[in-house]
């Protein structure tokens, strides 16, 4: 469909590749249509080009206007090279290329022609850009080249991106290990990692800082293969994996410790919040002869205490066998909703949750208590009271417990079931509302069971 010119010049300049395209043609100067650093925005430029109508009440750039096109690109400034570089004809591409050698901006462009689908433009494009590219300009580039490295001819970028920057200084190749885009940083962490450029105390820290979980993988690995091979600072490369929020990050901590001979500093990892973390810490006490089992009992052996953490409760539960379960029940009454949410997850674990002893938590003020009892009950549902369900699904209640109520109903079936349905269809919660929409929509047939909200 035949885009409208004033609707194209009034969307948001640099998120839409035909405005810019307009922008361009009108004279705009480049950088103010284009961020240089905007991988998105030259890709969508280089697309937009070729999606407006220009002969449909677009105005024609002037050197389009008369043949032969290549001929008349030597006068042409930045803005019209940028527009002959992602222009339809591939002659013109061509022609282009040959001109932008005195436009540092266009680069990025050059490097988008390089993964180009006519052959003559691309090994011209890669000829400049193999000139052209220095560690600077590597950097400023890496993370177009890395997203257009993705398509059937980008290869050679990456390989061309991959020699610059190696021979680039660890300063400059340390400002894409802060970057926004995840897969440049990746990019950036494995060219570090494979060419040892970072410490194991340096790779340590970044798999603590960084957020992305391949990024974690890939440096706290590393530092803990380097920490085989090589006398390092043991507290320098630990301290960052222990402390770190990631939990992926933390295991790779607590799993070292083995190696390097301190299992003492395991224990308190036995009640860390993750499941996984708990499990290496567990691994770690028992190769040196620990009992996690009896860490967990002493802890837990107090059913008031305030300083029981909510990871040892359902570490007890993983670890040990259904005589804990009594241990267990008596943490329902601990005056901390997470202790009391994984003592209810831990009754779970055990196969121990008994319908009539865990109704009444249906009721907790704590959603998170709620929540898990509402899971532990789900494959006894039938024996709850219907009626009493029912009643939990009415407005006077909390969400949580209307949630829980009616996700119960839902495993029961029958009249019920379609009686909260309808009563919760002008609830004042906007997904409980949705839920119970589809659930009293007729469900066809061979389709699967409805989900449910958080």
């Amino acid at each position: 469909m035949r885009k409208d010119i004033e609707s194209i010049k009034d969307t948001e300049d640099g998120l839409d590749g035909s405005a810019a395209a307009v922008r361009l043609a009108e004279g705009a100067p480049l950088r103010n249509v284009v961020a240089l650093d905007d991988p998105g925005g030259w890709l969508s430029l280089d697309a937009g080009v070729r999606e407006v109508s220009w002969y449909q009440g677009v105005p024609l750039p002037d050197w389009e206007r008369a043949a032969p096109l290549p001929s008349r690109l030597t006068r042409l400034g930045e803005s019209g090279l940028a527009l002959a570089l992602c222009h339809r004809d591939g002659r013109i591409r061509q022609a282009a290329i040959r001109q932008s050698g005195r436009h540092p901006d266009l680069l990025p462009l050059i490097a988008v022609r390089c993964a180009d689908w006519a052959a003559p433009v691309r090994e011209r494009a890669r000829k400049l850009l193999r000139k052209a590219l220095t560690p600077q300009t590597a950097t400023d580039l890496a993370p177009l080249i890395l997203r257009l490295g993705h398509r059937d001819r980008g290869g050679f970028g990456v390989e061309l991106l991959e020699d610059a920057l190696r021979e680039a200084d660890l300063e400059r190749l340390a400002a894409l290990f802060g970057h926004p885009d995840r897969g440049t940083r990746r990019f950036a962490y494995r060219l570090a990692v494979e060419h040892r450029r970072l410490s194991p105390a340096e790779l340590a820290r970044a798999a603590a800082r960084d957020e992305d979980a391949v990024v974690q993988d890939l440096c706290a690995t590393a530092a803990l293969t380097t920490m085989r091979e090589t006398e390092v600072d043991v507290e320098d490369l630990l301290g960052p994996l222990l402390t770190a929020r990631a939990p992926r990050v933390r295991s790779a901590g607590v799993t070292a410790l083995r190696r390097a001979g301190q299992p003492e500093r395991a224990e308190p990892f036995l009640g860390d919040r993750s499941a996984v973390v708990r499990a290496c810490a567990r691994y770690v006490v028992r190769q040196y002869g620990g009992s996690p089992t009896a860490w967990y009992r002493e802890r837990c052996a107090t059913p008031d205490d305030p300083a029981l953490a909510p990871g040892a409760v359902i570490g007890l539960a993983e670890c040990s066998d259904r005589g804990d379960g009594a241990t267990l029940w008596r943490l329902l009454e601990h005056p901390a909703d997470r202790v009391r949410a994984q003592a209810v997850a831990g009754l779970r674990t055990l196969d121990l949750a008994d319908a009539r002893r865990l109704r009444p938590l249906l009721d907790d003020p704590a959603p998170a208590v709620v929540r898990e009892t509402a899971v532990a009950l789900l494959p006894s549902a039938k024996q709850l009271p219907a009626d009493w369900l029912l009643e939990r699904t009415g407005p006077q209640w909390p969400r949580h417990t209307r949630v829980a109520a009616f996700r119960l109903l839902g495993a029961h079936g029958g009249v019920a079931a379609r009686r909260a349905a309808a009563g919760l269809l002008e609830d004042p919660d906007v997904k409980l509302r949705t839920w119970a929409r589809h659930t009293a929509r007729p469900v066809p047939k061979g389709s699967g069971p409805q989900g449910d909200v958080r």
